[in-house]
């Protein structure tokens, strides 16, 4: 689940992992962007979005949007868990201290400076030089495929990222569908191997540990929903290639 297209690197990566795995991908995109609700708003609305996704009995539920795992995490896992594994989306601020240098996250202004990421940061930082840098109108500009938008957001947060960034970490899984994007905008300045890093990855191999049957399988479904209603992929989705890799693996 996810406020709405933010979803679709997980689920293309679970789709990678495992074809024959049933997707329900869950969002409530006319709410969007969340980050203005408040924390309560928040929860209320992935909830909602989590709620209508549970219906279909899944074996484990991707909370693939990090503004609410930063806001609803507790409450979706007190309401849902045990019964239904409950995996959140975390800045993957831990590997890329570990990768040590000057590290950059992107995020919503909402997570930017968030009680939240600053925990993350103090408990995982390490010695690494940490920038959080705000990415105002990204995530709404990618979930509209608005590519002037897009590309003016971008260039934005790319000039205040500092110079010589060796490791971008994407704190909205929105942004992870242009991330080559992001990269060509930033490396003029950044370090000569820039790293980036998402949460696609972990939170996909996560999802597949958690599940209670991993020899279960699926027959490589595909089912939209939006605020709880049936839907369709939106045209947008197409503009992106983890779009593009639900469309064509449909089963």
């Amino acid at each position: 689940m996810d406020s709405g297209i933010g979803l679709l690197a997980a689920a293309a990566t679970l789709r990678k992992l495992r074809p024959d795995v049933d997707l329900v991908l869950s969002s409530n995109p006319a709410s969007m962007p969340w980050g203005p609700h408040t924390p309560e708003e928040i929860t209320e609305l992935a909830l909602g979005c989590s709620r209508a996704a549970a219906a279909f009995a899944p074996d484990a539920l991707v909370v693939a949007c990090n503004t609410a795992s930063v806001h609803a995490l507790a409450a979706l896992r007190a309401e849902l868990e045990p019964g239904l594994p409950v995996i959140g989306t975390v800045p993957a601020i831990k590997p890329a201290a570990a990768l040590g240098g000057r590290v950059a996250i992107w995020a919503t202004p909402a997570t930017t400076g968030s009680p939240y990421q600053r925990g993350l940061i103090r408990d995982f930082g390490g010695t690494a030089d940490i920038t959080e840098v705000a990415c105002p109108g990204l995530a709404d500009a990618v979930e509209h495929g608005d590519d002037d938008a897009i590309t003016a957001a971008i260039a934005d947060a790319a000039a205040r990222t500092p110079v010589g960034t060796e490791v971008l970490v994407l704190g909205c899984t929105h942004y992870e569908l242009v991330d080559e994007r992001i990269r060509a905008a930033v490396a003029p300045t950044a370090a000569p191997a820039l790293t980036l890093l998402g949460s696609a990855d972990a939170v996909a191999a996560q999802a597949l540990r958690r599940v209670a049957d991993p020899t279960r399988k699926g027959t490589g479904t595909l089912t939209v929903l939006h605020a709880g209603a049936p839907a369709v992929l939106p045209p947008a989705a197409a503009l992106y290639p983890q779009g593009n890799v639900l469309a064509t693996l449909i089963g």
